[in-house]
Formats: C-alpha cells, structure tokens, sequence
C-alpha cells in the first residue's frame, strides 16, 4: 500500500537573495540571445522562483546543530522534517522526490549521523548510490559534515577503487558504508560472512537516484536488494530505507518493487527556487530542399561560449562520449588555447580513471572551472557548485531526464537558464513543433522486471551461494522450488533435509553484469613513452565501436589512436595524435526469427511478437572532420561478431504490395528504412525508454541490414545491398523493433499490444514534418535525390499507410501470413 505523507509543519517564507551579479549577467543572456536569434527560439518558458517552506530542527545533538547552523541552515526544509518523523520516528519506508537542489541528501544524513552517535539508538547505515562520482560525493559532504559537528563518526566508500588494505577496516570500523549496487552485487553480499559485525546493527538502507533503477539494470538491482534481505534476515536486523528519486510518474511504486516493502511517499518539496528560464533552440536551416540544418554541436558550442564571456558557470550534456569530447575540444579551442593557465573547460563522463574523474570533482566543488561538458554522469546529485546555465546537445530521451538536467543549474533563489538544442532526431523535431508536450507533459513511468526469467534465475544462483535455501522459501515472493531443482540437475546445489547448499566451485555472482551484457572493461594503455600507462577504460559494450584499430579515442579533447586492439586480454594500445578528425564506428545487424508468440493482421500487412537471435557486427568506421562534420575517410574493422536471443515485435508488408507501390526494390528498401526509424522512434517514446534499449533492423528472406550499412560506401556494403534488391530474390520485407538486451526486458510485448497506435502515430510524425522530401527528423538520412514522381517521404508514408489502413490502393488481396519467418543470417 501506496501512502502519501502530509506536511505537518507551519510553512512560512524565508526569502534568500541571489547574487545581483549573476542575476544580472543572466538576464543580459537571456536578453542577447532573444535578440540576436529570434527565429532559433522556437518556445521560451518561464519558472518563476518560490520561497521556501521550513520546519524546526528535531532533536539531534547540540554540535550538529551548530554546524548546520554555521552552513546557514537555520532550520530544515518541510519535507526534510517530515522525513526525519517517517523513518526515525514510526520507522517506515519512505521516498523523497523533490526537484534538483532540494536538499534531499538531508533527509538521510541527519538519520543516519544520529544513528550513528545517538548512545541509545546506535545503529549503522548502508548508502547506495547508482555512480562512483555520487557515492565520492556524498562522502565528502557527510565527512565534512560529521566533522564539524565533532561527531568522531566513521565513513567509508567501498568500490572498486578502494584499495584492498583499507576494505578490512570498511568492514570493520565504518559507521557508514558508501557503495554501489555493482560493489553491493559482488563485492559485499557473497562475503556477508566478513561483513557480519556491519550487518548485525545495521539500521537505515539509503538508495538514492531511485529513477535510475529501470529497466534490465532496475530488475537487476531489485534482485540484489532481495539478496540482501535474506542476508539482513539472517542477522537478525530488519533496517529502514530512505530512498530519494527525481521527478517521474511512479516513485511510490518503482520503490516498492525495489524493496518489495509498503512505501510512503513524500512529495511536498519545501526547498526556495529561483527564477528559471528555459528555451527551446532550434539550428538553422541551411539546406531547406533536403531539410537540413546547422549541427546541434555547432549551435551549443556557442551559447555555451556566450555564457562563459559573461562570466556565467555553465554545464553542457551531450547524449554520447564522442559528442561530449568534440564540445569539449571546440570549448577548449576557444578558452584554453594557453597551456600556462588555469584550464577553464572541462569533460566528465565514464571510462575516465578514478584520478582524473576525482580531479574534475573536486574542481567542481571548488568552483575552479567555468564550464564543465558531460554525458548522464552528472544529471545526477552531485554536488557541482553554483552553475548558473544548463545547455542539453538533444533531447534526453525523456520529460524527467530533461528536468533533471536543467535542474542542475540555479540554487535557492539563484536564477538560472536552460536551454535544450534539438537535434535532427525525430524525438527532438517533435519537441520543436509541440512545445507544450515539453512544457505540460507528466514525468515517465520507471518500470522493471525483477521477475524476468533470465533475470530471476541469476540472482537465485548468487542467493543460493550466500545462504543455503530452505524448502518452503520464497525469494522475492517467488516460489523458487523449480529454480532450485533446475540448478541441482546443473550440479551447482545440493538437496539435503529441507535446505538447498551450494556445491560447485564457481562464484556466481562474477558472472552476472548488472548494466552490461557482458562483463570485463577494456583498459586503454598509452604505448609512445617506451613503458605503458593507463589512460582510461571502456565498457565492454561500447568497445567494438570505440577501440577498433584506426580509432581516434578522445579524453579531454587529447586525442590517441587505437593502434592495436587486443579483444581476448580486454586492452586497447593507443598513441598521441594530432588530426582533424574524429572517428564513427558504422555498424548493422541481422536478425533471425526463433519462435513466434503472436501473430495479427495490421492493414495491408502483418504484425508479430516472437523471440530472435540478433547478431551485430562493426565492419568499418568514418573519419568525420572537426567543425564541418565531413566525412573524409572510411576504415575497415575486424572484430567478432555480438550476439544474443531476446525478443522482438515486427511488422510485415508483402512483396506483392510493394512491387505495385514502388518501381523498384532499391525504392522500396529507402521507404522501409524511413518507416522503420520513425517507428523506432515513437515505439521509444511510447515506451518511455531510452532510445538504445530497442534495436531496430530491417530484412527479408536473404537476411537483415540497417539503414548505416546501406548508407555508407564501405567495401561490400552497397554490393550486399543490390544483391538483395535484385528481382532474382525473393523480397518479404519485414521491420523488427528488438529488446537490445540478452532475454530481453519486456519492452516488446507492450509494442505489440499497441502495434496499430504505433503505426498511426508514425505515420503522423512523417506527414507532419514540415521537410518537403524526407529529412533527419523523420525518416533519418535519404538514401537517394528525390524526383518530382517520389520522394523517400512519400515511400515511407506509402509504407505506414499499408499497415495503418487496408485500402491504401486498389491492390489486389494478398496472403499478409506470410512473413519473414525465413530470415536468417547467412
């Protein structure tokens, strides 16, 4: 059961000046880019600021009070008070979720330190945090803070930088524990038995960044906590979270899943905000016969450039590594060209060591920088300083993402500026031309699936190493006998009484990754100094498509190229370069049908949800020139193949129809490209995921192929191409929209059950895109010139009508059962 905590505090307003510097150099922003680029504005909102809403401090030690008085804190925000009574005082689960800067890492602090030194109370606490940067932040905040107060207390991060001669005395000694759910996963539950003195007065579970935990990572995490559980039952300690999320439509129930425990949800935000500006920005249009406009990095790079010269403390979030390395070099060409000052730029983002990614930290917290460029790693709560503006290279993916981000600048009553440049994605251009879903759209729903099969039966065999299960157990609420059964016929575990014991030698818990499919980094190792020397690391997922020999990596605008990649050791051998141009990885994928769940009739065609076998594969890479986004060269990649069963919703148009609606195949294919990538899309959008999390391909009967391989001239690409459109094949088109993740993670079903709406609204999205044949922000890049006859626009609309509608033409009826249950991959 779901509850929702009144404020019983009296509010009353404390108003706290901003800075009248920074206001006005905000204002005289706002006031320039307004008159200078008027018809790149395409919506302006306005947030104005709120006083806050306070309540008395509850009954904490004298010098914990004095040191928050000494911060300025006088008194504590509404809902900072009402968490103190939900979770100190009657002991319940609770979520805070209020906006950016709220001060809701509070909420915990004051919980866990009195817990801590409270003679009577003594209880210690475990905080979990989705990233090594919050967990280091959080860190220095309560050390800080615990060392004002004279509270002698004790706390540790445990991650995998912490060094191996210090972890005994985290477990032994620390007050409170600082990880992450990974560290948590492997690190901590399979050596509870080292732990035991922690766990056994073990009080209060902090989970932070709850809007993180969604998807495959979500019911990962959600498993880990029912380990974790078992593991508290097992020492006798039931202890109470305290969880903190951002803005989405569902906290109360994602916590619930997490924990699988009743929540109460706190949401009456008492924080002061100051004035907020937000504009929407649109590049201009420099070939408006094909549509195309000037590059979104271009347009960000010089607002981010304008609020540096009026001395305004900015931070720009690009949506991948490369994006935010090529701002970074094009911020720093402009500010840092001297070496013998102080640089003024800065990237953050993973994949960089823990050195560098502490030194970036800490110049944050000491305002030592005037612009900081990163990926998601710093949408969350880590403390950046006083930033007054927040540019966003494309939109997030999502409503809550976006506020996050923009949330990032202004504190208190500190006025602050967003600006979201679009992109040429359909996702982005919807924004331009809908501005009020931006403005009045409700936050998405997180959602999980700890019970998904694959899922389940991982953390079922990590529990089972922990502690042997009983019989009668349930895990999560799950009846787990068949699990158990399944895993004593692989020899892992052992019957014996009522109790399941772990027997087999493996340690399971190494072989799960929760945010990856697939475990192990890639160590990327400077070779030009005579000895080697880490530089940074790359996920296992993005190395195929960041490491390849010939790659340029990019850290803090320095460049290296890859000169040898070692796949099997996981390291990558770099040099110092100096080029002009930066590297994209093309890639493709095939896909082949397994099994089919459903089946339906949609207009003209066909729809179907069934399992797949996905096998993508890197053949080559472009040179793309800096400022002018050129490609200048190609590059072949020689790497194995990724492959994976999940599941898939496709939907099928036949040959017959498209031979009477297109003259030739090559048409034809153009046209199902543009249907796929606006169905992709909006299936995205609909889904309230994150664009990645589904794949999408198209195929017929002689194999798959994405629109990259058909677009870029590598050595055999566009021969494979004309093979499959030559008449002499058969042609069953067919596009697949994928779950990107082994097993998949429930996002086709849902696709499916809604496959007629989908298609309506891409249709929608096409028809109303202002482009006159086709462009970026609908159909994705046009393979050939249009002619007066036909342009890749009405193919891709021709397309969706097929399957919207089932009299589209005077076309002859045609058996749509049959599909691409034949593609396979060659």
């Amino acid at each position: 059961m779901t509850r929702t905590a009144p404020v019983s505090a009296s509010p009353h307003s404390v108003p706290v000046p901003p800075e009248p510097q920074a206001t006005n150099s905000l204002a005289r922003l706002v006031s320039e880019l307004s008159e200078r680029f008027p018809d790149r504005i395409r919506a302006r909102l306005f947030e104005p600021g709120v006083p806050g809403t306070y309540a008395d401090f509850p009954d904490i030690a004298p010098t914990l009070k004095a040191a928050l008085n000494a911060r300025g804190i006088e008194r504590l925000y509404s809902h900072q008070r009402t968490t103190w009574e939900l979770v100190v005082s009657a002991n319940q689960h609770c979520v805070v979720v209020t906006p950016t800067a709220s001060g809701k890492s509070l909420c915990y602090h004051l919980p866990a330190l009195h817990a801590a030194t409270a003679p009577h109370a003594y209880g210690k606490s475990l905080y979990v945090f989705p990233t090594k940067a919050l967990a280091q932040d959080q860190m220095h905040e309560v050390l800080a803070l615990a060392r004002e107060a004279e509270l002698g207390l004790r706390a540790h991060t445990f991650d995998g930088d912490t060094p191996s001669d210090i972890r005994r005395t985290v477990r032994e000694s620390a007050d409170i524990v600082i990880t992450n759910p990974d560290m948590l996963h492997q690190g901590i539950l399979p050596h509870h038995t080292k732990w035991a003195q922690f766990f056994e007065s073990l009080r209060y579970i902090v989970i932070d960044e709850l809007h993180t935990y969604r998807g495959v990572f979500g019911s990962h995490v959600a498993n880990v906590l029912r380990r974790l559980h078992r593991i508290c039952a097992f020492y006798g300690v039931s202890p109470t979270y305290v969880m903190c999320s951002a803005t989405i439509a569902n906290p109360a129930e994602l916590a619930e899943q997490l924990i699988g425990h009743p929540v109460t949800l706190v949401v009456d935000n008492g924080a002061p905000r100051g004035d907020r500006h937000v504009l929407l920005w649109k590049p201009p249009v420099v070939n408006e016969a094909l549509g195309l406009s000037a590059p979104a990095r271009s347009e960000t790079t010089s607002i981010a450039a304008s609020a540096m010269a009026a001395g305004l403390k900015s931070i720009v979030f690009g949506r991948t590594r490369t994006t935010v390395e090529v701002l970074t070099k094009y911020l720093k060409d402009r500010f840092d060209k001297d070496p013998r000052k102080p640089s003024r730029v800065s990237a953050y983002r993973g994949g960089y060591l823990p050195g560098e990614r502490r030194s970036v930290e800490r110049a944050l917290r000491e305002d030592a920088i005037d612009c900081v460029v990163s990926t998601s790693a710093l949408e969350l709560g880590v403390d950046i300083g006083g930033l007054d503006v927040s540019i966003l290279n494309g939109y997030p993916g999502t409503i809550a993402g976006t506020w996050q981000r923009l949330g990032r600048a202004g504190r208190r009553l500190r006025p602050s500026l967003g600006v979201l440049v679009a992109t040429s994605a359909p996702l982005d251009q919807f924004l331009l031309r809908h501005p009020d879903f931006f403005e009045q759209g409700t936050p998405e729903h997180a959602r999980i699936d700890p019970n998904q099969l694959l899922i389940l039966l991982d953390h079922i065999r990590a529990s089972a190493f922990e502690l042997p299960f009983h019989d009668s157990e349930y895990f999560g609420g799950q009846d787990v006998s068949e699990f158990l059964a399944y895993l004593e016929e692989q020899g892992v575990l052992h019957h014996e009484g009522k109790r399941w014991h772990w027997i087999d030698e493996s340690y399971p818990a190494n072989a799960v990754s929760l945010r990856s499919v697939a475990e192990g980094n890639f160590l990327v190792i400077d070779i030009s100094g005579g000895t080697e020397r880490s530089v940074g690391e790359v996920d296992f997922a993005a190395a195929a498509l960041t490491l390849y020999a010939g790659a340029i990596y990019l850290m803090q605008a320095a460049a290296w190229q890859v000169e040898r990649l070692d796949w099997e050791g996981r390291k990558a051998f770099v040099t110092p370069t100096r080029v002009d141009y930066y590297t994209d990885a093309i890639d493709y994928t095939k896909l082949k049908i397994l099994e089919r769940f459903d089946d339906a009739h949609l207009g003209r065609g066909a729809c179907g949800h069934g399992e797949v076998h996905v096998v993508r594969r890197v053949p080559g890479y472009k040179k793309i020139r800096y400022y002018t986004h050129e490609n200048v060269g190609y590059g072949e990649v020689r790497l194995p193949d990724h492959e994976m069963h999940t599941s898939a919703v496709w939907w099928h148009v036949p040959g017959g129809i498209l031979d009477r609606l297109f003259e030739s195949r090559w048409r034809a294919l153009e046209a199902l490209l543009g249907a796929a990538h606006a169905l992709h899309h909006i299936a995205a959008l609909n889904s309230m995921c994150e664009l990645s999390d589904l794949g999408r391909t198209v195929g017929d009967a002689e194999g798959t192929w994405s629109g990259t391989e058909a677009l870029d001239p590598m050595p055999g690409a566009r021969a494979r191409v004309a093979a499959l459109c030559d008449p002499q094949h058969a042609f069953e088109p067919t596009l697949f929209l994928y779950d990107n993740y082994p097993g998949g993670i429930g996002l086709s079903a849902p696709l499916y059950t809604a496959r007629a709406t989908l298609v309506a609204n891409a249709f929608e999205l096409v028809r109303d895109c202002p482009c006159n044949a086709g462009c970026p922000a609908c159909i994705g890049p046009v393979l050939t010139e249009p002619t007066r006859a036909y342009s890749a626009k009405e193919g891709a609309l021709d397309i969706l009508a097929c399957l919207h509608r089932a009299d589209v033409a005077p076309l002859p009826d045609i058996d749509v059962t049959t599909t691409s249950s034949s593609a396979h991959v060659q």
